[in-house]
């Protein structure tokens, strides 16, 4: 989780290269049969306010581009990515969007599920961030990989996993997986005590995760490991089981490196928006599905 919005020009170079057809698929689910809808409104060019209802994090701006480009439509953004949008009790107008309007109709629902998903996504993760930061924490915020199953790419991009197997010891499973996956492979070990983190640590681990710790056990255990390995082995602390938005600050420790907490994606509050097609003179009343 970065501390400051990005451009959003530069998020879609973060997703991986089949990110695309993740959007066909969906749009595909969206409308397994006969579009009557479509067939209804026709193919007359016509343009659509996004709007934002309620405040938060503006995120998935590559996604909602690419629902539109798939259904023949384009769209013009008044607002960038990564930035906070407040209603104040409101609506705000965020992007144009211009199309068929076919397209707009096909392409709405897809594209305002994905936009309010990662929005709240983001908004958690930047609320709970500037929450550490102003209590001292210097480290790395990070999610886990309790995610939404066929939606992760939406809710993670841009974030990395590293897994380990069990392979009957954390000093065999840490030289199993250096070498299937090489020099470059980068290992991260879940232990229970601080035993067992010397053990993976000894072992080459490169992130020792900490796993369901309390404030006081993480603060005492990594400030032991940090001094007794100085020196001797380069590895990251994380620290991951049961951290939630009210209880994060307990865990702040800057012998820590990396505060992992599905909080900031599972059952967050979605973000809300409404795509509505504009009414011009001369037209019938505003399509929307």
């Amino acid at each position: 989780m970065m501390d400051l919005p990005i451009d959003h020009g530069c998020l879609e170079h973060l997703l991986p290269a089949s990110w695309k057809t993740s959007v066909t698929a969906w749009l595909a689910e969206d409308t397994p049969s006969f579009d009557v809808g479509g067939f209804v409104v026709g193919s007359e060019l016509r343009t659509a306010t996004l709007w934002g209802k309620s405040s938060g994090i503006l995120a998935g701006v590559p996604f909602f581009n690419e629902v539109f480009t798939q259904c023949g439509c384009t769209v013009e953004w008044h607002a960038r990515e990564g930035s906070h949008v407040e209603t104040h009790g409101g609506k705000k107008a965020l992007a144009t969007v211009t199309g068929p309007a076919h397209g707009l109709l096909e392409g709405e629902r897809v594209a305002l599920n994905i936009l309010a998903r990662c929005s709240g996504v983001a908004t958690m993760s930047r609320r709970l961030l500037v929450n550490l930061r102003s209590a001292g924490y210097k480290g790395v915020l990070a999610g886990t990989r309790k995610t939404t199953p066929g939606f992760r790419l939406v809710e993670k991009y841009g974030m990395l996993d590293n897994h380990v197997w069990s392979r009957g010891s954390i000093t065999q499973a840490v030289k199993a997986a250096k070498a299937a996956g090489g020099f470059s492979l980068k290992v991260e070990v879940e232990v229970q005590s601080e035993e067992e983190a010397d053990e993976a640590i000894k072992a080459g681990a490169d992130v020792v995760m900490l796993d369901n710790f309390s404030g006081e056990g993480v603060r005492v255990v990594s400030r032991s490991l940090k001094e007794k390995w100085k020196g001797e082995r380069q590895f990251l602390l994380e620290v991951s089981g049961g951290l939630t938005e009210d209880n994060a600050e307990s865990y702040i420790c800057n012998d820590i490196d990396i505060l992992s907490t599905s909080s900031i994606h599972q059952g967050v509050r979605h973000i809300d928006f409404s795509l509505k097609i504009n009414v011009e003179q001369g037209q019938g009343p505003e399509v929307s599905s």
